[in-house]
């Protein structure tokens, strides 16, 4: 028996981890086609048709609308003498190469926006130790060290970078240090880090070349003033339920959890995203993967009796099911059934 199957616009990327031979999570299967998740080589998921395609294809054309797994499982699953008799071949005659917006339904948000006004008036701004607080972050590298080493008071230093007490401006200079380039630490830096790395079991200084980070040490070294500041204020206004920064851990921020705690609004929904991957390919550059589309024919050959060929095309034709996905989206549908 031949049953042929034309096919459109059959997408051959998956957008989720895990895998169709073992039974689905309580939670369901992890979206891993967020821009975050696609920067990892692993979760750029390019697909073809494989016999599980065909035997899902199969079940849904006779009525069996259950995951592949749980049917294979079954007792009653109508392909479990006959699936090592049916082959196939994918002829895809187009294949093309489109950027296509995936929409995002597990409420992720933007990790770098926020919603509602903004609350300047939050007590870890305008308290007595606000001002020698965050004037750590003002420090340059030099006096940064010295803060960190010798506990010189920030107020009488002379802060090249004045912060201003408010989220923003707070956010914006914590982006600046962000995009300041790791160094080659001369000794001070060392010993600077060295102290951060004895007081603080999250602290990590280094990228993978051995380079200094400095985004770490300033972040590192606002929450040892936080335990300096202690001996002197109350400073339970400017910590956390959880005791920390709002959005600011040991090695870096969170703008979205940092203007969380200073905004009227909820975090800001993601509702997708262009669905590309980018990698460097040496002696080419970078390289732009989108979402691959293939149209073309899908062939399924079983080598089954006449009589059994009668039963099978009796079920599809009394299950009546007229389109159907071939992998994922795309509109796929029988074309053909021939019983020899």
């Amino acid at each position: 028996m031949r049953i042929i199957i034309d096919y459109e616009s059959s997408w051959r990327n998956s957008f989720l981890d895990g895998s169709n031979d073992k039974p689905l999570p309580k939670k369901g299967r992890n979206f891993i086609a967020s821009m975050t998740e696609l920067k990892k080589p692993e979760n750029f998921h390019q697909r073809v048709v494989t016999k599980n395609t065909v035997m899902g294809i199969l079940s849904r054309l006779i009525g069996d609308q259950r995951k592949l797994y749980d049917a294979r499982q079954s007792e009653h699953y109508y392909f479990a003498d006959k699936e090592q008799l049916i082959t196939f071949k994918d002829k895809p005659h187009v294949i093309n190469h489109e950027i296509a917006y995936i929409r995002n339904m597990k409420g992720s948000t933007d990790q770098n926006s926020f919603t509602g006004m903004i609350n300047v008036n939050d007590p870890v701004f305008l308290s007595e130790y606000s001002k020698e607080f965050w004037g750590v972050l003002g420090l340059n590298v030099e006096q940064l060290c010295d803060f960190i080493l010798e506990g010189r008071c920030v107020n009488q230093m002379h802060v090249e970078k004045q912060i201003i007490l408010d989220p923003i401006s707070i956010l914006s200079r914590l982006g600046d240090i962000a995009k300041m380039k790791p160094i080659l630490a001369d000794n001070r830096v060392v010993q600077a880090s060295e102290t951060l790395t004895a007081l603080f079991d999250k602290y990590k200084p280094f990228n993978s070349k051995g380079l200094q980070l400095l985004l770490p040490m300033y972040c590192s070294a606002l929450y040892l003033q936080l335990k300096y500041l202690e001996s002197k204020y109350d400073m339970s206004s400017a910590k956390s339920k959880m005791g920390g920064i709002s959005g600011i851990s040991n090695n870096g921020f969170t703008a979205k959890d940092f203007m969380d705690k200073y905004t009227t609004g909820a975090k800001k929904l993601i509702y997708g995203n262009p669905y590309i991957y980018e990698e460097f390919v040496k002696g080419e550059g970078k390289v732009k993967h989108n979402l691959t589309k293939a149209s073309g024919q899908l062939e399924i050959s079983l080598d089954i009796s006449t009589d059994t060929a009668k039963e099978l095309k009796n079920l599809i034709d009394h299950s009546g099911v007229s389109s159907f996905y071939l992998g994922k989206k795309g509109l796929a549908y029988v074309s053909a059934m021939h019983l020899n």
